[in-house]
């Protein structure tokens, strides 16, 4: 198993925000692998740094923010026979490098004095059903799961009734050894969160893996995870017992859940039998499984937060 990195896409192309701004600028920021990749052309001597980033500022404005946000620029440097932009959009900081004609290099150089083809990924759209199913592929201890996992919650505690949120768990079962990515501390949790599942109520859940979240680590699960089962209300000698009798059973059955929908990376959100894309904040997700009701409940106009995660990769296979 190893580390993979998966691109955001969008959630609902029809009602553009922050999110989905800052994403289609952090596409066109990756040029910065660029700048050792030994890029040659005739480029034409400029040495007006200024008026390269302004034109460049224009640019993303006009033709790729066109109103929904505003790119300022921070400051400007030569680097390697290109000149180094950084610019703001949101609050957040982007580098690109420019070619001294006034040219923009994404992937590869794209003449400013030409508006670029459409840019945004395709949206993402649950098939419609009465009562939305929302699946959650997590591993109890990667970071990025975790994330999802503070993310959904929220989504939980606003809509949660009129839904069916599912965690759910990436893990191997060999001869009777349940086996997770992060070793066997994550494996053992893995059992101990599925058997809360199976004999209580989601929201002691949702309480427990908060509490696991903030508090426990590799180094004291062994007892952190006793003291969240008290702050959930949770008999903890109760999971023990479970996770010792049922647990290989739970895990072997959250393998082959896995195995059918083809889940490789935690987090992977499936709604309505659907792989989700899009950003992994709480306002997304809503707008994600909103996507998936016959009719949506008043509860889908409510606004949550769309701070998304810091990091947007993954752990898997």
């Amino acid at each position: 198993m190893t580390e993979e990195v998966k691109k955001e896409k969008i959630v609902d192309a029809a009602k553009p925000t922050l999110w989905i701004i800052t994403t289609v600028i952090l596409a066109i920021a990756l040029v910065a692998s660029v700048a050792g990749s030994g890029i040659t052309g005739n480029f034409l001597a400029n040495n007006n740094p200024n008026k390269a980033a302004s034109s460049a500022i224009t640019f993303i404005n006009d033709n790729i923010l066109t109103g929904q946000a505003t790119a300022q620029l921070i400051n400007i440097t030569e680097k390697g026979g290109l000149y180094l932009m950084a610019f703001n959009v949101g609050n957040q900081t982007y580098t690109s490098y420019l070619t001294k004609d006034g040219k923009m290099l994404f992937p590869q150089a794209i003449d400013m004095t030409t508006a670029p083809e459409p840019i945004l990924p395709s949206a993402f759209d649950a098939p419609n059903v009465a009562k939305p199913k929302v699946e959650m592929f997590v591993m109890a201890f990667c970071p990025y799961g975790q994330q999802a996992e503070a993310a959904m919650k929220p989504v939980f505690e606003l809509i949660g009734d009129k839904v069916t949120i599912e965690p759910h768990f990436i893990v191997a079962v060999n001869n009777g050894t349940v086996q997770s990515l992060h070793g066997d501390y994550e494996a053992q949790e893995d059992m101990r969160q599925a058997c809360i599942l199976k004999n209580y109520a989601p929201a002691k859940w949702w309480n427990y893996i908060s509490y696991i979240n903030a508090n426990c680590s590799k180094s004291n699960i062994a007892t952190c995870w006793k003291d969240a089962a008290k702050a959930a209300d949770i008999n903890a000698t109760a999971i023990e017992s479970c996770a010792a009798t049922e647990g290989v059973k739970l895990m072997e059955a959250e393998m082959a859940l896995s195995d059918e929908y083809g889940v490789q990376g935690s987090p992977t959100i499936i709604i309505n039998g659907a792989e989700y894309s899009g950003a992994r904040s709480a306002d997304a997700y809503k707008e994600g499984i909103c996507t998936g009701f016959t009719e949506a409940p008043s509860e889908c106009n409510s606004a949550l937060s769309s701070t998304a995660a810091s990091a947007s990769g993954g752990c898997g296979s």
